[in-house]
Order: C-alpha cells, then sequence, then structure tokens
C-alpha cells in the first residue's frame, strides 16, 4: 500500500483533487487509471480510501468511497531535541523518530548549542514523507524552535525527563517510564546541557535519566528514548 497525504481532507470530505506534483506521480509513475484504488490520510488519525475519477497529470481527481480513523498509541510522547551541529543528524532523527512513533518534537536552543537556526519547511517535509513510508496516518507535531530558558517555563502536566552526562545521580530511563502515560524527555546538544540548565530542569520536577552506559550522540540519544518509550508501551499492551 502506497499512502498519500493531505491535511485539508475531513471526514466529510467526498471529493478530492491532488496538486500537480503527486497529480503526476499517480498517473505518470504510479500509472493509475479510472477506478484504481487509492490511500489518503489527513495525519489526524483519518485513512481515506478513494477510486480515481479522473487520471488527469495536473489535477488528479479521486472520489471518497470510505474512511476509517485509525487507532493510536496509548500514550502521549514529546522529545524536546536540541538541534545539531550536522543539520542531516537532525533529519535522520526526525524521520526515524516518525517511523517509530512519537506525537510532537520541539527544537530547544541550548547553552551548548552550536546551531541555533532551523528550517522547519524542510523538516516538515521529512517528517510526512516519513509518515507516509510507515503507514500512518498519525502526523508528529513540529513545535517551533524555543530557547530552553523559555521551554522550561511552561506548565507540564505529564512524566518529565532530562537525559544528560553528568557524574551526578541519574536514573535508568527504562526503568523509570510507565506506560499509558504523557511523556516529556530533554535531549541536549552536542556539548550536552549546561550545569545550570541541568539545575533549572531539576528544580522544574525533571527527573535526570541515563539512556545507557555509553555516551550517546544527540540524534542517537533522542532514538533510544523514543524506542524505549515504544518499547515499554508495545510491552504492556501486548503487542
Amino acid at each position: 500500500m502506497q499512502l498519500f497525504y493531505s491535511p485539508d481532507l475531513t471526514e466529510n470530505t467526498s471529493q478530492f483533487t491532488f496538486n500537480k506534483e503527486e497529480s503526476k506521480h499517480i498517473v505518470k509513475v504510479l500509472r493509475k487509471n479510472i477506478g484504481d484504488t487509492l490511500h489518503i490520510t489527513n495525519g489526524n488519525g483519518w485513512l481515506f480510501h478513494a477510486e480515481i475519477s479522473v487520471p488527469n497529470i495536473n489535477k488528479c481527481t479521486a472520489i471518497i468511497v470510505s474512511k476509517t480513523l485509525q487507532p493510536k498509541h496509548a500514550y502521549q510522547l514529546h522529545l524536546a531535541v536540541a538541534p545539531t551541529k550536522m543539520n542531516d543528524r537532525y533529519e535522520w532523527f526526525l524521520e526515524k523518530a516518525t517511523e517509530i512513533g512519537i506525537d510532537s518534537i520541539t527544537p530547544i536552543i541550548c547553552d551548548h548549542s552550536e546551531r541555533k537556526v532551523i528550517k522547519p519547511e524542510r523538516f516538515e517535509r521529512i517528517i510526512q514523507s516519513a509518515m507516509k513510508q510507515s503507514l500512518s496516518c498519525y502526523l508528529p507535531k513540529l513545535n517551533e524552535a524555543i530557547s530552553f530558558q523559555n521551554f522550561i517555563k511552561q506548565d507540564f502536566e505529564n512524566d518529565l525527563f532530562i537525559a544528560h552526562c553528568e557524574e551526578t545521580d541519574r536514573k535508568s530511563l527504562k526503568q523509570q517510564l510507565e506506560p499509558n502515560t504523557n511523556i516529556t524527555i530533554l535531549i541536549g546538544p552536542e556539548g550536552d546541557f549546561s550545569v545550570k540548565e541541568i539545575a533549572k530542569a531539576l528544580e522544574n520536577n525533571f527527573i535526570p535519566v541515563t539512556l545507557g552506559e555509553t555516551r550517546l550522540r544527540t540524534e542517537t540519544a533522542a532514538i533510544v528514548a523514543c524506542h524505549s518509550a515504544a518499547f515499554i508501551n508495545e510491552a504492556y499492551n501486548g503487542q
């Protein structure tokens, strides 16, 4: 199955026209014709089954014949991850986290951050592509980049963790995670969080955790955290 994405679709949509790029892909590359079935999601959980009515390479039109709301995982995972010096590493994290299962992502600018500017449009395209590739109907939310100081001031109502490398009292993230809960995990830049940032996080009820015995790159740490949450929940729910 190949999945297409359009945020404009609603559960009341009866007919849909693809943009020029996707229309050309459907008609010229996939060689779809009248009556052929397409699968589309709006990123909010709906999976639409459609049949092509007009196979035009500029405006391919399809009629929605059925729709189903896909089940969502029982937990909410929010990763706040500092942008990496090499942009492609952060893009790799976005792609893999989307495939594994994540709900929201916030780029945080820290004291030791070497990259302070991101390209949200490109990040959005990578997330959308990974959602389609993994056949998920839920598009992770990419929040605006924010400074660590402003991020930490927010009101949180979930389980809070900060992963850092300082040799202080830290707990294992895997042992701290509870299934079917809302989780926020902070992952720092290549130079780690500053001592001041760690102290500020602890003041705001973040639990200091370790992700293992080895020192991980930012993007690797983020994927380990993402997979740990998914694994704990899948094991608990018998998936």
